[in-house]
């Protein structure tokens, strides 16, 4: 089967990439060649999205039998794509997000079938009106979609709310006992998915022709609360959290960009079920239970001392919050 990644080098990506050449798929990525590398065995590919006649030079002669876009975020990318893609790709795969699903929640039990409403975060809402046209494309076309939203999902990446990512930082603080941010009182309840554990749920839809048209969420049936994810990183790094609560209206008013991802999504609950997935991937189950996860998030950091940055602007917010909020309750 060969398949076209555009993008192809994120956190969740990566992994899929990683385990599709493993598995014996003829796999392409197309990006612009500016972070990391396809992996072994996979071909290149070098342009940009954007520029529709540098993606037909790179494209030419070859046809596909699934393309995934995994970085498109807005309605304008999906007509591109329609317009590259039509009549060449056997199925197309949108990556969209679990943020998508309504907020506040309606039932603590998230299905394929929870509404699709935010009206907190532009990137939701992008992802939404992308959904949209998708399986308008599909009902007037039979344009081959398939939508996937994955939630929280992690590999080289520290997946908290507040002061996580891709970088060193929460770590570095945990290790020096500086406090650490845990949003509201640290009760609401979340699913952290390995990015491994997608990649096998993932790779079973591809080429499934049952499964366009359809929307599929994958992610583990492990939940935790936010405090139990903070004290399980601590944990691993063998220190003790020094966790301090902050509602997350304050930590929005404090540092507004975080105030879509946290109103539009992690200050509330999400348990899924993922029935659906299942029933199309019959042998899929999330394998990794978050305690063990971490620990080789934190191997793979330790493996290599470059990978430890300390983002200063990041240490800088946080430290910010904190000494707002100890101000605001003297």
């Amino acid at each position: 089967m060969r398949v076209l990644f555009i993008g192809g080098t994120g956190f969740i990506s990566t992994a899929v990439g990683r385990l599709a050449v493993k598995e014996g798929l003829d796999l392409y990525l197309l990006n612009r060649g500016l972070r990391g590398a396809a992996p072994h065995g996979a071909h290149g590919l070098t342009a940009d999205i954007n520029r529709p006649e540098e993606v037909r030079a790179a494209l030419s002669g070859l046809r596909f039998d699934v393309v995934v876009n995994w970085i498109a975020y807005t309605p304008e990318d999906i007509e591109r794509d329609l317009s590259l893609f039509r009549g060449r790709v056997g199925q197309y795969v949108f990556i969209s997000s679990a943020a998508a699903y309504q907020k506040p929640p309606a039932h603590h039990v998230i299905t394929e079938e929870t509404p699709l409403v935010n009206p907190f975060w532009d990137y939701a809402r992008g992802k939404i009106a992308c959904e949209e046209r998708l399986m308008r494309a599909y009902a007037g076309e039979e344009f081959p979609a398939t939508l996937v939203r994955p939630s929280h999902t992690y590999e080289t990446n520290f997946p908290v709310a507040v002061g996580g990512g891709g970088t060193y930082t929460l770590a570095d603080r945990m290790r020096k006992g500086l406090p650490i941010i845990v949003h509201g009182d640290g009760t609401s309840l979340w699913t952290l998915t390995h990015s491994e554990d997608f990649a096998r749920g993932f790779l079973g839809l591809l080429g499934n022709g049952e499964a366009t048209g359809q929307a599929f969420h994958i992610t583990s049936d492990e939940v935790l609360t936010w405090e139990q994810i903070y004290r399980t990183i601590a944990e691993a790094l063998g220190v003790e959290a020094n966790v301090v609560h902050v509602p997350s209206d304050f930590i929005a008013r404090v540092v507004p960009r975080l105030a879509g991802t946290l109103h539009g999504d992690k200050k509330w609950s999400a348990v899924f079920d993922n029935s659906k997935v299942k029933k199309f991937v019959p042998d899929f189950r999330a394998s990794v239970p978050f305690c063990e996860g971490i620990r080789r998030t934190l191997a793979w950091f330790e493996a290599d001392e470059s990978r430890r940055r300390v983002d200063e602007s990041l240490r800088e917010e946080m430290d910010l919050i904190v000494s707002s909020y100890a101000g605001h309750l003297r």
